[in-house]
C-alpha cells in the first residue's frame, strides 16, 4: 500500500515514522485528517508551539517567549536547556515548569532597543553561542520576546559558523522579523567575527 506521505507530499517527504515521542500522534492525526482540526480526545492535550517557533538544527529550536499554553508542546521536545535573551527576570510559572521538567536556563540579557544605533553586546552573543555549540545542552530552545531580533542575531551568527552565505542568513532573519527587519541586526551579523569561536 502506498504511504500517505508519498501521496500527499511525494516520495522524498519526511515520513510520520521519523517523528518520535509526543509529536508523532499529532502528526499522524494531521496527515490523516487532511489538516482539518478535530477536538482532542479524552486524555489528549493540544500541542501549541510558542510564537515564531521553528527548528534551527538537529536538537536546536527558536521561538518567541513561551506562554503556559506552550508547556506541553515544549515537553514533547525533551528540552535540556533554554537560552533566554532578554534582561527581564524569567516569570515564576516558567521557572516552575523548567524545574519540573529538568530544563536548565541560560540567560543572556540583551536589551531589545528599537533605536537604530543600539549596540548588540558581542560578548553575550559569543557566550550564548558557546552554550548552543555544546552538545550536552541539546535539545535546546533559543528565545527572546518575539523570536525576531535578538534570537535572529544569535541564529544568524550560528549560521555564519555553519558557513551559510550572507544572503541565506539574511533571508532567514527576514522571514522571522518580517516588516520589523533591522539593518543594525544584519550589520551586526555581517561583521560578527567567527574566527575565534
Amino acid at each position: 500500500m502506498q504511504d500517505l506521505a508519498d501521496i500527499l507530499f511525494g516520495a522524498n517527504a519526511m515520513r510520520v515514522e521519523n517523528f518520535q515521542g509526543a509529536m508523532r500522534p499529532a502528526m499522524e492525526a494531521a496527515l490523516l485528517s487532511g489538516g482539518e482540526k478535530s477536538p482532542p480526545s479524552i486524555g489528549e492535550e493540544l500541542l501549541a508551539p510558542p510564537l515564531n517557533f521553528a527548528m534551527v538544527d538537529y536538537g536546536l529550536f527558536r521561538s518567541g517567549f513561551p506562554e503556559t499554553a506552550n508547556f506541553t508542546f515544549l515537553q514533547s521536545l525533551g528540552l535540556r536547556s533554554i537560552i533566554y535573551l532578554c534582561p527581564e527576570p524569567y516569570p515564576e510559572a516558567n521557572l516552575k515548569f523548567l524545574d519540573a521538567s529538568g530544563i536548565q536556563l541560560f540567560q543572556f540579557g540583551i536589551d531589545g532597543g528599537k533605536e537604530p544605533f543600539v549596540n548588540i553586546p558581542e560578548n553575550k552573543i559569543r557566550e550564548a553561542l558557546k552554550v548552543v555549540l555544546d552538545g550536552k545542552n541539546r535539545p535546546l530552545l533559543i528565545h527572546c520576546k518575539r523570536g525576531k531580533h535578538r534570537t535572529g542575531c544569535l541564529v544568524g551568527c550560528l549560521r555564519k559558523l555553519q558557513r551559510w552565505c550572507l544572503s541565506s542568513i539574511f533571508d532567514e532573519y527576514q522571514r522571522f522579523a518580517a516588516d520589523k527587519t533591522r539593518v543594525s541586526d544584519q550589520t551586526f551579523i555581517e561583521l560578527f567575527d567567527i574566527s575565534n569561536l
